[in-house]
């Protein structure tokens, strides 16, 4: 926590001033001019009070793909011409400084019916569109991640002195969904290098079981980021039954084609753009939405000390099927249903251990008393029950289930998890805004990556959630009726042996100002959701996206910069 604050604030300190500060860092990190325009952009973070400048090396990243692309801007626009004809992609298109959105049909039929993340979009680009070139931006309609290019192709790419399209397939035959011809897994296997376990194996020899049964090993370290950041699929294939994305049913694109979508999974290559969940107002994904008020409301708070999640089923979909019981959201279902014992740190058969003086070495206790205590994850609603194994019945079986509570419900929970479903949890923002803690897992990078930070807005948690229990007594400690389970469990101290202890441990107390520093992440969350996760911000963003992607589709890159203002 302490080395979070330090790097956020040496990030916030080196943010260019000027505008010949920030031109001179654009040219630093990136090697070239920024692009035209680039002034008017400034001008626009400077009237908004938009704080992070420079950080947009992950934009960056998205975009050296097409950088790489041979035939310059036409080529880009081929391919922008070409992914619009596909099923679930929409064009938010850009004409005289007016904009309009449109999906283009197989047939070449135009449908002003768009989906609500070309609609966003739209939205977003409305209040700076006056000042932008003609362009389309090809808009992903689905929640997954639609190209996967592998890595024979890239490395092609990038070395070939010809035209790129020489070697693609054509989209005239592409169908939307796989029907038991490839899934997403093959596909994305195949971005490893040659020598990666992921592709000397087809599928790995661990069984779910064999993940599963992490959840015994006592976890007494924490994540320092995420899952995106910390896991290689290319190196530990087998990690992939864990996470549902690699099972969805939509086909992906094999091909380096420009598509736009709200989050992006390591291997994937579409840009990423603001969710329109995080740049609209509903009652389902904003903090405080009044509906009919029409405004945003301060909430009242009744703090409960658990770890609370409430969701649907939804996480994969089914192909190849049997794997529903590993996905993120199911795995977390899971730990409320465990009933062996874990230990906790240096506090997790319950009993207590003791040292000659009667300090606490370590406490045991069984899942089940810790689960009652401290979590309330339950699903409120089975979505396609048919994939899981076994079906309906056996889904409700397996897992709790409880009833739906609005979003507002969530606030009187200290901890709110925070988990994928089938892309990227579209809550989070709302979370942050709250006087709760995020407690994030997810495979997923989005835009505003390079502008948070992790154990000081939000507490990030690892994809087999092993250590969240030592997360909590870490900042809560274990309740004094939690200890005296322990002890009617196990009798006195002293009938393990332990002559000289006695009962005067009533709790477990967590870190010297647990409770304190977990309320610090809860507010500096919240202040950075009110400074650097704005609807201003988002707008900044896709400002600047906007820029990059005039001058990548043009004819004259050169002509696109700021030097030829």
């Amino acid at each position: 926590m302490s080395l979070a604050e330090q790097r956020f604030r040496t990030k916030l300190s080196r943010q260019s001033k000027t505008l010949a500060a920030a031109v001179a860092e654009y040219q630093r990190r990136y090697a070239m001019p920024p692009p035209k325009g680039f002034d008017k952009w400034w001008e626009f973070t400077q009237q908004y009070e938009v704080i992070m400048i420079d950080e947009y090396d992950g934009l960056m990243r998205d975009l050296q793909p097409f950088y790489d692309l041979k035939g310059g801007g036409v080529e880009i626009r081929r391919r922008i011409a070409a992914v619009a004809g596909l099923a679930s992609i929409d064009l938010v298109r850009v004409r005289g400084g007016v904009l309009s959105t449109i999906s283009v049909q197989a047939d070449g039929y135009v449908d002003s019916e768009v989906s609500a993340r070309a609609k966003g979009l739209k939205s977003i680009l409305g209040r700076f569109a006056k000042d932008l070139p003609d362009m389309d931006f090809p808009v992903n309609a689905k929640a997954e991640g639609r190209v996967i290019v592998p890595w024979e192709k890239r490395l092609m790419q990038f070395n070939s002195t010809t035209d790129n399209n020489t070697h693609m397939q054509p989209l005239a035959s592409f169908r939307p969904d796989w029907k038991g011809e490839g899934n997403v897994w093959d596909a994305w296997r195949r971005t490893c290098p040659p020598d990666s376990t992921a592709r000397k194996l087809f599928s790995s020899i661990r069984s779910g079981m064999h993940i599963l049964s992490s959840l015994t090993s006592p976890q007494f370290t924490f994540s320092p980021n995420t899952p995106y950041h910390d896991q290689s699929f290319c190196d530990e294939p087998h990690l992939h039954y864990m996470q549902g994305h690699f099972f969805s049913d939509w086909r992906t694109l094999g091909e380096l084609y420009p598509v736009m979508s709200p989050a992006r999974a390591s291997g994937f290559a579409d840009i990423k753009i603001p969710s329109h969940y995080y740049y609209g107002s509903t009652s389902r994904y904003t903090y405080g939405w009044d509906a009919e008020k029409g405004e945003i409301m301060d909430v009242d708070k009744d703090e409960l000390n658990k770890i609370f999640w409430r969701g649907a089923t939804t996480g994969g979909g089914n192909e190849p099927a049997g794997f529903a019981g590993m996905y993120q959201r199911h795995r977390a279902s899971s730990l409320t249903l465990l009933t062996f014992s874990p230990k906790l740190g240096a506090l997790g058969n319950s009993g207590a251990d003791v040292d000659a003086s009667g300090g606490l070495r370590h406490l045991s206790i069984s899942y089940a008393t810790l689960n009652k205590e401290i979590m309330d994850i339950a699903f409120m609603k089975a979505t396609n029950p048919a994939q899981y194994p076994g079906g309906l019945e056996n889904l409700m079986k397996d897992h709790r289930f409880a009833e739906g509570i609005p979003l507002g419900g969530h606030w009187k929970y200290k901890y709110l998890l925070d988990l994928d479903g089938m892309s990227y949890s579209g809550r989070f923002m709302a979370f942050l805004a709250s006087d709760s803690v995020p407690v994030k897992s997810t495979v997923y990078e989005e835009f505003y990556g390079e502008w948070i930070e992790p154990w000081l807005h939000y507490i990030p948690l690892s994809a087999g959630y092993e250590e969240i229990y030592n997360i909590y007594s870490y900042f809560s400690g274990i309740s004094s009726e939690v200890v005296e389970q322990v002890y009617d469990a196990s009798g006195d101290l002293e009938s393990a042996g332990n002559s000289s202890s006695t009962r005067t441990i009533k709790h477990i107390p967590g870190a010297p100002d647990g409770d304190a520093k977990l309320h610090r992440i809860a507010l500096a969350g919240k202040q950075w959701k009110r400074t650097i996760g704005r609807k201003l911000d988002m707008e900044a963003y896709v400002y600047r996206l906007a820029l990059e992607w005039a001058r990548l589709c043009s004819d004259d890159r050169e002509e696109m910069s700021m030097n030829n203002n």
